[in-house]
C-alpha cells in the first residue's frame, strides 16, 4: 500500500492517524489549527493532487479556493471555525479548485481533541458531487451561487436516506432536475426514476395510470397494464405538481404512502410498492391545507424534508454560467455561440419571472438569429430590451457578485475586460470592485 504523503516529519499521533486514513476510499486530509495541510491520503492525492499545485504545508483555503484569507473572511461558511466552536463535526458544500476545474465538493470536518479537550488537528473528508456542475455543462444541474449551493447541499444530505422529499419552487426552477439529482445520489440510483405529471392527469385516469389495471377492469381494458407505481419498483417515484392531485385521489395516495401497498384497478390482490418518494409543487400547500384543498395528513407525509429551490432572480450570478450551458446544449456539433457583452447585460438585468425555463427559451430564439455565432441585443425579444440595463442595478449589489469576482480572478482564464463583460459590469466598475476587494 502506498505511504501517505506528509508535509514534514509527522508526530507519532499524526502519523498513526494518517496510517488509519489510508484505509479510507474517500479523499481525506489532516489539518492543523492554522489551516495548514499536514498530510493527505492516497485517495486525496489521486483525485485532487496535481504536480504543479503542491498542497502539503500550504493553507487549505489557498489550495481549495485560491483565497488569501480563510473562507469565513471571504464571505463563505468555514467548517473549521464552526468545528472549533462546536468541538464537534461540521459539514458544508463548497466549490473547490481541482485539476479538472471548479467542482462542488461536500466537505466534512472533524476536530481531533487532546486529553484536555483542546483542538490539536482536524480531519477533512471530501466528496465530489457528481450530479451538479460548477462549470458550463451539457446536461444536469448547473450553478455556483450561494442560493443554488444551499439547495444542492440539502440534496446531498437527504439523498442517501429514504425520507420523502418535497421540492418547493416557482415554475421553471428545475424541479425535475433536482429530483433526478436526489435519485442519482441515492442507493436507488440503479433503479428507474419514474416521473408522474400530476397536472396532466385527469381525475378519471389518475388511479389507472398510477396503480395500473387488470384486463376487463373497464371498457377498453383489453389486457393487464402495470401502473407507474409498479414501474418505479426499486427506484424513485417523482410526483411533479402534487398540488394538482384531486382531493378524491389524495386519500388513495395517502394510503399508498402509509401502507406501501396498492391494488390495480379491477384487482382484488394487493401489491407491495417499492419506491422512494420525491414530490414537487409551485403551489402554496400549507395555504391549501388551511383552505381544505389539500389533505393535512398527506402534506405531513410528503413534506418530511422540504427543499426550497431558488428562483433565478435570487441566483443572478449563475446567469452567465447557465447561458454558456444552454448554448452548448443547443449547438449539438454546430457553430459554438458567444454572447455579446451588451446582450449579456440585458440578460443580467431581467428578473426572469419564468425562471430558467424562460431563459432557455429566450436563448433558443436568439440562436436562430445569430448567423455569425454572436448573440446581440437585437436577437433578444423586444420586451427584454425594454428592461432597464444593469447600470440601474449595480452588479456589485447583486448577491454573490464579490464571490464570483474572486472565482474568476482565481481561475485566471479571462482578461479583465472579459471578466467585466461576464459579470455585466463596465470595465471601470469592475476595476473599482477589484480594488475594493484587494485584488487589483
Amino acid at each position: 500500500m502506498p505511504n501517505p504523503a506528509t508535509a514534514t516529519t509527522p508526530t507519532p499521533q499524526v502519523q498513526a492517524l494518517v496510517s488509519y486514513l489510508e484505509h479510507e476510499a474517500q479523499p481525506m486530509i489532516v489539518l492543523d489549527p492554522d489551516y495548514n495541510i499536514l498530510a493527505a491520503n492516497t485517495a486525496y492525492q489521486r483525485q485532487f493532487g496535481a504536480a504543479d499545485r503542491p498542497h502539503l504545508g500550504h493553507k487549505c483555503y489557498r489550495v481549495s479556493h485560491h483565497y488569501d484569507l480563510p473562507c469565513d473572511q471571504a464571505g463563505e461558511h468555514c467548517p473549521m471555525k464552526r468545528a472549533f466552536e462546536l468541538k464537534g463535526p461540521d459539514r458544508v458544500l463548497h466549490i473547490h479548485h481541482t485539476p479538472r476545474g471548479p467542482e462542488h465538493v461536500d466537505v466534512e470536518l472533524r476536530p481531533i481533541l487532546d486529553g484536555g479537550g483542546h483542538v490539536v488537528a482536524y480531519v477533512e473528508r471530501l466528496t465530489t458531487v457528481k450530479h451538479a456542475s460548477a462549470r458550463a455543462s451539457q446536461d444536469g444541474l448547473v450553478g455556483r451561487s450561494a442560493a443554488f449551493n444551499a439547495a444542492l447541499e440539502a440534496v446531498q444530505r437527504v439523498a442517501p436516506s429514504q425520507l420523502p422529499v418535497l421540492l418547493l419552487g416557482e415554475s421553471g426552477t428545475g424541479k425535475e432536475l433536482f429530483a433526478r439529482a436526489i435519485h442519482e445520489a441515492s442507493a436507488r440510483r440503479a433503479g428507474p426514476l419514474v416521473v408522474v405529471d400530476c397536472s396532466g392527469l385527469p381525475e378519471t385516469l389518475f388511479e389507472s395510470e398510477l396503480f395500473g389495471y387488470e384486463k376487463g377492469a373497464f371498457t377498453g381494458a383489453q389486457h393487464r397494464k402495470p401502473g407507474l407505481v409498479e414501474t418505479a419498483a426499486g427506484g424513485t417515484l417523482f410526483l411533479d405538481e402534487i398540488g394538482d392531485v384531486p382531493l378524491g385521489m389524495q386519500v388513495k395516495l395517502l394510503r399508498l404512502i402509509e401502507s406501501g401497498t396498492f391494488r390495480r384497478v379491477g384487482a382484488t390482490e394487493t401489491q407491495q410498492a417499492d419506491f422512494r418518494l420525491v414530490a414537487a409543487t409551485h403551489k402554496p400547500l400549507q395555504q391549501m391545507v388551511a383552505d381544505g384543498r389539500f389533505r393535512q395528513d398527506l402534506y405531513y407525509r410528503i413534506a418530511a424534508f422540504p427543499i426550497a429551490l431558488p428562483p433565478l432572480r435570487e441566483r443572478a450570478g449563475d446567469i452567465p454560467l447557465l447561458v454558456d450551458s444552454f448554448l452548448q446544449r443547443s449547438a449539438k456539433g454546430t457553430q459554438r455561440l458567444v454572447v455579446q457583452p451588451a446582450a449579456m447585460a440585458r440578460l443580467l438585468a431581467h428578473d426572469w419571472p419564468g425562471n430558467i425555463r424562460e431563459l432557455r427559451n429566450v436563448l433558443e430564439r436568439a440562436r436562430l438569429f445569430a448567423d455569425d455565432g454572436v448573440v446581440r441585443p437585437e436577437h433578444l425579444p423586444e420586451w427584454l430590451n425594454l428592461t432597464p440595463p444593469p447600470a440601474t442595478v449595480p452588479a456589485q449589489a447583486r448577491p454573490d457578485a464579490d464571490q464570483e469576482i474572486r472565482r474568476l480572478v482565481a481561475e485566471g482564464q479571462l482578461s479583465r475586460r472579459d471578466m467585466a463583460a461576464r459579470l455585466g459590469m463596465s470595465e471601470r466598475t469592475f476595476y473599482r470592485r477589484l480594488k475594493a476587494l484587494g485584488l487589483s
